[in-house]
């Protein structure tokens, strides 16, 4: 709905009036933006919340440990920590016995699966948004021609209202995507940041643990 409020803004309209005028196909696409932006305002603020966690120098200090031979000392540091990193340390480390590369890719893929949590649903979103304004598009003008029958003059209400119809779906679709890729992309670049921060700790226990030969 916050799209309808910005275009009626732009078109010198009420939102209500600007929904009203767009037909039966803003019901749907006030659907999609309400789900869009209630899934990017969640994870934005997961986003931000995880950072706010997150503690390297804990991580680095756990990993000197660990290549020290400390490993209970490790695990002891970071046992209360919110730090993702630290909490896959950790898990991999207690099954360390049974293979600690494995327990380290199990405890990695959960932590990082909290992260892509609702993606799905965004981009579908994304992808529905425009597609339901094409589709307000194509009943608009179909709408349109239906009224060019008889007196044109008579019909000039009902034409104008198929081609408002048809313009302002199309463009509530098309903000809608347009303003989702932009939390889209900026989570999927925390996410890839995140996958970095997991594989460069890999790399660093790895070393150890394949000198000792219990990885």
């Amino acid at each position: 709905m916050n799209t309808v409020v910005v275009l009626g803004f732009l078109m010198n309209q009420t939102p209500l009036e600007l929904f009203k005028h767009g037909g039966p196909i803003m019901w749907p696409i006030a659907l999609v933006s309400f789900i869009g932006v209630t899934v990017a305002i969640e994870r934005v603020l997961f986003i931000i919340r995880e950072e706010r966690r997150r503690d390297p120098e804990l991580v680095d200090r756990m990993i000197a440990r660990v290549e020290a031979g400390e490993i209970e000392k490790a695990i002891e540091m970071g046992k209360d920590s919110k730090d993702f990193v630290a909490r896959v340390i950790i898990e991999a480390l207690q099954e360390r016995e049974v293979s600690f590369t494995d327990a380290y890719i199990r405890a990695s893929h959960r932590e990082l699966a909290r992260f892509s949590q609702g993606l799905s649903i965004l981009d579908t979103a994304i992808t529905a948004a425009p597609l339901l304004g094409l589709l307000g598009t194509v009943t608009g003008m179909m709408a349109t021609f239906g009224s060019m029958q008889g007196d044109i003059g008579a019909a000039a209400g009902a034409i104008t209202g198929g081609v408002a119809e048809a313009l302002i779906a199309t463009a509530s679709g098309l903000a809608i995507a347009i303003c989702g890729l932009l939390p889209f992309n900026y989570m999927n670049a925390k996410i890839e940041n995140a996958r970095h921060d997991v594989e460069d700790t890999a790399n660093a226990l790895n070393a150890y643990f394949a000198k000792t030969g219990t990885n």
